[in-house]
């Protein structure tokens, strides 16, 4: 059996959810991970905390806590309601806020390690070459971080594409708009369709597989490529 209609829409909103979320998440997480590293600020502590909580935060509590501020009595959701778009519960824009708060740390740790790694002497060398900072940090420090960003871009991509617990409290299960690959399993258990839950299931073994050996050859050649 192959995929029906419904799955092929859930796996197509699944894909367009991720490679939004990484998108984001990569213009978000870089200049980030960056002040992370240079900053000797006191709000270092907090801020890094904050980016990390969703690691340990069950994604329950944090889909709940998302659902509460985007609705009609939380405060994201009276601010969208002013502008007139109405709440973003239940809704792609909604499932899209989420999943960039819910994979953050997976953006953000493998870009600060970079950064991390490569150093101060760099930028001071680019700086004395007269370059500004950011001449500097776009020459420089990106291209040597781009094992870190390559890494993010993967590891955003594959843990939107495995979520569940946040897509479900914030999204639902709204088929053609909420309604991804892991709820589609769900819904498909729940009637007791498990031929159908197993080509899905099969499926997000297969892709998981693949990022791991991804994730692999990006080390490997990372160590080669090392002085």
């Amino acid at each position: 059996m192959m995929f029906d209609e419904a799955a092929r829409q859930a796996i197509w909103l699944t894909i367009e959810l991720s490679a939004l979320t990484t998108l984001v998440l990569l213009i978000v997480a870089t200049p980030l991970a960056w002040w992370l590293t240079r900053t000797s600020s006191g709000l270092r502590a907090p801020i890094h905390a904050l980016v990390t909580l969703p690691l340990v935060l069950p994604p329950s509590v944090l889909g709940f806590y998302l659902l509460v501020a985007m609705g009609p009595n939380g405060p994201l959701g009276q601010f969208t309601q002013a502008m007139g778009w109405g709440v973003l519960s239940f809704t792609f824009t909604g499932l899209l806020i989420g999943s960039i708060i819910f994979s953050l740390p997976f953006a953000v740790q493998p870009i600060q390690n970079a950064f991390e790694a490569m150093g101060r002497r760099p930028m001071e060398v680019a700086a004395t070459l007269g370059a500004s900072p950011l001449n500097a940090f776009l020459t420089v420090a990106l291209p040597q971080a781009r094992s870190g960003l390559l890494t993010a871009a993967i590891l955003s991509f594959a843990h939107t594409v495995g979520e569940f617990g946040v897509v479900l409290m914030i999204g639902g299960n709204i088929p053609g708009q909420t309604r991804v690959v892991s709820t589609q399993i769900y819904g498909h258990v729940e009637a007791m369709e498990y031929t159908q839950a197993h080509w899905l299931a099969g499926g997000m073994l297969v892709f998981s597989f693949i990022v791991l050996l991804a994730l692999a050859a990006l080390r490997k050649n990372n160590a080669r490529v090392l002085p």
